[in-house]
Formats: C-alpha cells, sequence, structure tokens
C-alpha cells in the first residue's frame, strides 16, 4: 500500500503543481484517474486475499498519493498567485464583467487563494481515497477472485 501510494503521491505531486499552474479546479480532473491507479496498483503489489483487504489497501494508497497531491496543490497554487498577484485576478475579474468591481486588496486575495487552495486540496485527497478503494474492488473483481480460489488458505495441523 505504502509503496504504491509513494508513487502515485510522487506522481499527483508533480501534476497538480502543473495543473496548479493553470488552474486549482484541474486538479479534480486529474485525482480521478490517479486514486483509480493507486487503488488498482496497491492490490497488485500487495495481493490481498480478500475484497476488504483490497479496498483497505487501496483507501490507503489512493490516501497517500492524496496528499501528494495535497501538496503539490499548495506550491502550484502558490506559485500562480504569486504570477498573477491581485491585480491580474481583479483584471481578468473586470474582462470577464466589466460591472464586476474587484478588490485588489494583497490580504485578501492570498487569503482566498489559500483557503481555495485547502479546500480543493481535501477534496482531492478525498477523491483520491474513494477512488482508490475503487480501484482495490476493481483488482479484486478482475484478478484477486480468481487468484484466492486457485490459492486457497492452508489449513493448520496440530
Amino acid at each position: 500500500m505504502l509503496k504504491s501510494g509513494l508513487i502515485v503521491g510522487g506522481v499527483m505531486f508533480v501534476l497538480a503543481i502543473g495543473g496548479s499552474l493553470l488552474s486549482p479546479f484541474c486538479v479534480p480532473c486529474l485525482a480521478l484517474f490517479a486514486g483509480l491507479g493507486a487503488g488498482y496498483l496497491a492490490s497488485l503489489f500487495d495481493k490481498p486475499g480478500a475484497q476488504n483487504a483490497a479496498v483497505r489497501a487501496g483507501t490507503g494508497a489512493g490516501a497517500v498519493g492524496g496528499i501528494g497531491g495535497l501538496v503539490g496543490q499548495f506550491i502550484g497554487g502558490g506559485i500562480n498567485a504569486v504570477v498573477v498577484g491581485p491585480e491580474g485576478a481583479a483584471e481578468l475579474l473586470r474582462n470577464i464583467s466589466p460591472d464586476f468591481a474587484a478588490s485588489s486588496d494583497p490580504t485578501s486575495y492570498y487569503a482566498g487563494v489559500f483557503i481555495s487552495a485547502c479546500c480543493i486540496g481535501l477534496f482531492n485527497l478525498a477523491l483520491m481515497a474513494g477512488l482508490g478503494a475503487l480501484g482495490g474492488v476493481i483488482w479484486w473483481a478482475i484478478t484477486g477472485k480468481n487468484q484466492s480460489s486457485l490459492n486457497p488458505p492452508s489449513a493448520l495441523s496440530s
């Protein structure tokens, strides 16, 4: 579980930085595939003998991968906030709607960026953990149930 979580977490770290540079709302789309991949990979590496063990391994791997995405989201969002700045964000909003009176107060801008990065990052973490569980179920449905019927548990002899 940890091995696959760290692999997917490293990938999500890099992808979340890149996705956050475009828009913080790009990262949940990446989390969909990364969460499923983490759950499937965890079960592939661990080869659990029961479906609930595959679900637990997938959930853990998805959560560890989500932590990597959360850290990447903070870094990418911070870089984006510094590059765009409060004046750039206010100008962008004025271009979208001329009637929009945007404030260019730096304190509220950076607080909003931090709060939105927290919320989106925690959403990604929960999404990846849930989809990691689904990835474990998918692995069990494709490979795991056949593997456990081929290798029945040995009986303990006295």
